[in-house]
């Protein structure tokens, strides 16, 4: 693969990202609402508003994969997820499709599947239960990205990103935390493996108390180097000094799935 295109690349994962895979791939092209703050004179830059599609395809012309990590980020009113998460993530798969690139990777989020309890593990195959809508609009990415590889033959990776940082910070992070070393790790897998055709995996590091069955991404030879265990004293400490949260703490999800409860189907042990 010679061409890769980074969507929110401005971004905090995509600022750490675009240094990972520099000089692993010969051409990166960088795509944002406005340029990182520290971009160098051999990176190309094409500004791209999400809900436009004729300025995303612009912006997906001629490259072979696309890291697609833009659009909102965290929680946000209904209209910026819709346009940026719900319209913008059609725009990106219908560019590629109208521009031949072979891959996406797809950065979804663990609020995809945030309102399963912390007490059970759960694969790849276990039905969506987002926790905002910031969860839902990562849900429809993960449906239009399969409609665009089963329909359209694009190969396609989703990532379900835990808690992508240089250490996990909290009890919760403990299991989901994700090194930016061992996310770099499979994008490549999405962009180069022969054998992705339709795949989702879970963002997360070498984590003792995980959550998630990614049994998925060792199959393609996924072997993260990040162990949360190491951070053990810290994150706990740091935990120690949080409110108490019986809706957030019994699931995944965390706050996002405090945040606006009123009567759900599953009730927190209070």
């Amino acid at each position: 693969m010679k061409t890769v295109l980074i969507t929110g690349a401005s971004g905090g994962i995509g600022t750490r990202l675009r240094r990972l895979l520099r000089g692993v791939y010969p051409h990166i092209r960088l795509s944002d609402l406005a340029p990182p703050a520290d971009l160098s004179e051999d990176e190309v830059f094409v500004r791209a508003e999400l809900g436009n599609l004729a300025e995303v395809e612009k912006a997906a012309a001629g490259v072979e994969g696309i890291v697609h990590l833009g659009g909102a980020s965290v929680e946000r009113p209904w209209e910026t997820v819709l346009n940026a998460n719900i319209i913008g993530c059609y725009n990106l798969f219908e560019a590629a499709r109208r521009q031949g690139v072979a891959r996406v990777v797809f950065a979804s989020s663990n609020h995809a599947i945030g309102f399963y309890p912390r007490h059970r593990r759960i694969g790849v195959d276990a039905a969506v239960r987002p926790d905002s809508r910031y969860g839902a609009s990562k849900a429809f990415g993960e449906a239009i990205a399969a409609l665009y590889a089963f329909k359209h033959g694009l190969r396609i990776t989703c990532i379900r990103i835990g808690n992508f940082g240089d250490a996990p910070i909290d009890a919760r992070r403990l299991s989901i935390w994700v090194a930016p070393q061992d996310l770099a790790q499979l994008i490549r897998i999405g962009l180069d493996h022969p054998d992705i055709r339709h795949e989702i995996f879970y963002g997360i590091s070498d984590n003792a108390r995980g959550w998630w069955d990614n049994s998925a991404a060792f199959r393609f030879g996924y072997r993260p180097q990040g162990k949360a265990e190491d951070f053990r004293e810290q994150a706990m400490a740091a935990q120690s000094k949080l409110p108490p949260d019986p809706v957030g703490d019994w699931y995944q999800g965390g706050t996002y799935c405090s945040d606006e409860f009123t009567n759900g189907i599953e009730r927190s042990p209070v």
